[in-house]
């Protein structure tokens, strides 16, 4: 299998997940992505804003190559034979990563969740990932940072600042370190230090097997749900009494107003009367 890549991977894995039944996996092999990213893409959580690219029309894909693919989803799609050879450009790894401007105000928000999430990597691993610098990284750690009041940590795969698959070599390589350092020290390793294989997190026919419990546990489960159903429908008879007995307070204030009312009434108009014949 070849190395080639599709020109703008992510529009034509936007295209993919939107026109094709292909599965996640299969985009990804063919895109070069992470199944994460294709699923975010399918969640609209990455990639937004970016148009789809049709592969068909550029001459990348065939049709019946993706009818292949959605019929057999063991299928690994490849590219079509370009028409005109291209000369191989060399491509410079060193470096900045460049961050478009519009995403540039996030890179802050990205290195506090890597300082939160990932504390065992180096301040020249995150700046490969993010383009920060390192007094950036340490002002963000230390707390001194002119806006780390308003500062949120986000993802950078989320926010489009480094792909999936940087983030997992990364986080692989600061555990491999951080490990040999450890064991020359004579301290024991710390457990859960690796990341989950792809097929185990990205299984969607998988289903949580059923906790093996007692007869005994499953009755005192039953009785605490009961006590709790029990609990509430008697909370809501009280209220409903207390609403009754306030109700009823109210109505003789209601009816001593009114008697007064008609008492004061039945004055004036004697009043009147009185006053009707002294003034004839």
């Amino acid at each position: 299998m070849s190395d080639r890549k599709p020109l703008m991977p992510k529009a034509t894995a936007v295209w993919l997940v939107d026109n094709t039944a292909l599965t996640f996996e299969q985009i990804a092999e063919f895109c070069g992505l992470h199944v994460l990213e294709v699923k975010g893409i399918a969640d609209d959580d990455v990639a937004q804003g970016i148009k789809g690219m049709d592969p068909i029309t550029s001459g990348q894909l065939t049709r019946d190559e993706i009818v292949r693919g959605e019929e057999d989803p063991n299928h690994r799609l490849r590219l079509a034979e370009p028409k005109v050879n291209m000369p191989q450009v060399a491509t410079r790894k060193k470096g900045p990563r460049y961050t478009p401007v519009s995403r540039r105000h996030d890179r802050p928000n990205a290195v506090l969740w890597l300082l939160r999430n990932h504390p065992e990597l180096k301040d020249s691993q995150i700046m490969r990932l993010v383009g920060t610098t390192k007094p950036t990284i340490a002002q963000i750690r230390d707390r001194t940072h002119w806006n780390s009041a308003n500062l949120v940590p986000q993802d950078p795969v989320t926010l489009g600042l480094c792909s999936q698959i940087d983030l997992d070599n990364e986080v692989q390589k600061a555990a491999k370190r951080t490990a040999k350092e450890r064991e020359a020290a004579g301290l024991p390793l710390e457990p859960g230090g690796s990341l989950l294989p792809t097929d185990e997190t990205t299984d969607l026919n998988e289903t949580p097997a059923p906790a093996d419990e007692s007869e005994s546990e499953e009755e005192a489960r039953m009785f605490a749900k009961l006590q709790q159903l029990s609990g509430s429908n008697t909370s809501d008879e009280d209220e409903e009494e207390e609403g009754e007995d306030e109700k009823s307070e109210e109505t003789p204030e209601a009816s001593s107003d009114e008697g007064s009312g008609t008492d004061e009434d039945s004055e004036t108009e004697e009043d009147e009367e009185d006053s009707e014949p002294r003034d004839s």
